[in-house]
């Protein structure tokens, strides 16, 4: 049986668990606490590779592609932004975990309370120790160091440089073998993790309506990107047809969907974009494989409504500050998270390490994180094609999709 299957039975025995013998989730619970704490052992030094091993991998190719490279990564960032911040208004909006409370933190952690400041958040991107931000699970300063280390590979020694890639990148292959261990083990820890939220209360009608609420939230922002603001960027900002563009992608778009893998849609992306599109080879085969590795419009707008949705569901009120830092970390994290299994799933688990909400709030959302993964993954993939269409405009190549 495949993965995704031994997942969904999971969820299905864990709900029903939790409905019909309430009494039995204190015996399983453990099972769900084993794995959440194996995931968030894992989460550092797999985000620290990848984020390394992503940036030294752009450097290399930015030396040779130039102002080429930095336009297009600055396409990427504002992309991801725009659907960060229509998942965080969206969210805001509707409210969908505002009906159903799951549980209470009794002590608001340092990173909740109100008195938590954008200095108090700045000041903590510089560890004291650099072993302690690692070992504490402080993942914004690991994130900063990786980038440091990632943008400065490059300006070493050559000796220095292929040692060191070489131990990032075998770290990387390392730590990704484990987290392949932990995934496969995921039905056994989920089936705990569900059980316990339908376990904790009595109004199993309201949990449901609140998970299909945020369900609709998510799906929501991910159509409001897709189908208004890239097409506005487009048609206004590039003079080019958004509409023709949508057709010419459907095959990758489908593929995308179906597979849920932005990977195994490469090759079909590329061959869309340039040959129905008219995007040169040049700028297809650096824009496309660079999206796959570091842009995220999908994921990162679903993170921040998932993780809002969890605090919701605790009781936990966040301020604007600290949904700042939620866009922030999503934004960082999606650069090096695009080869990781179950990637939303480990920037979840990141972001509320960060905030130091409960891990457990995960079985609310992982029941419905299939379909979830499917359509954020399109969108992944069309971020991908709109991006290289406006890089190819913006070096003022003609297209076919010419308004």
């Amino acid at each position: 049986m495949k993965l995704h299957w031994q997942i969904f039975t999971a969820l299905v025995l864990g709900a029903g668990c939790g409905i019909l013998f309430p009494g039995a989730v204190p015996a399983v619970s453990w099972i769900g606490v084993l794995f959440m704490n194996a995931l968030s052992m894992i989460i550092v030094p797999v985000i620290f590779f990848s984020i390394v091993t992503a940036i030294a991998g752009f450097r290399e190719k930015g030396e040779s592609l130039k102002k080429l490279g930095i336009r297009t990564v600055i396409y990427y960032v504002v992309t991801m932004l725009i659907a960060i911040l229509t998942g965080l208004s969206l969210v805001n909006l509707i409210k969908p975990g505002r009906n159903v409370q799951v549980g209470n933190i009794a002590v608001l952690p340092d990173n909740l309370t109100a008195a938590t400041s954008l200095q108090d958040i700045i000041v903590g991107f510089i560890p004291k120790n650099i072993f302690y931000a690692f070992t504490q699970n402080n993942t914004l300063p690991v994130i900063l160091i990786a980038f440091l280390i990632g943008l400065n590979l490059s300006k070493i020694s050559a000796e220095g440089r292929q040692s060191l890639t070489s131990l990032f990148k075998g770290g990387l292959e390392l730590t990704l073998r484990i987290m392949k261990i932990i995934i496969r083990l995921s039905p056994i820890g989920i089936f705990a993790i569900v059980a316990a939220p339908f376990g904790a209360t009595n109004d199993f009608r309201t949990l449901i309506q609140t998970i299909l609420l945020y369900f609709l939230t998510v799906a929501g922002g991910l159509t409001i990107h897709t189908f208004v603001w890239l097409p506005l960027l487009l048609r206004f900002g590039y003079r080019v047809k958004p509409g023709q563009h949508l057709k010419n992608m459907l095959t990758p778009l489908l593929t995308a969907f179906s597979t849920a893998s932005s990977g195994a849609t490469l090759p079909l992306t590329m061959y869309a974009v340039e040959h129905k599109d008219g995007v040169s080879a040049k700028i297809t085969n650096f824009t496309i494989p660079l999206g796959a590795a570091i842009n995220m419009d999908g994921t990162a707008l679903l993170e921040c409504v998932a993780v809002i949705f969890i605090a919701q569901a605790y009781g936990v009120e966040l301020s604007v500050v600290q949904q700042i830092l939620i866009a922030f970390t999503s934004l960082l994290c999606a650069i090096g998270a695009a080869g990781i299994p179950m990637a939303a799933l480990v920037m979840m688990t990141l972001i509320l390490n960060v905030l130091e909400l409960p891990l457990e709030g995960i079985g609310l959302v992982i029941g419905v994180d299939r379909i979830l993964d499917m359509m954020r993954t399109a969108v992944n993939v069309y971020g991908d094609t709109c991006v290289a269409v406006m890089v190819a405009k913006s070096e003022g190549e003609k297209l076919g999709i010419d308004r």
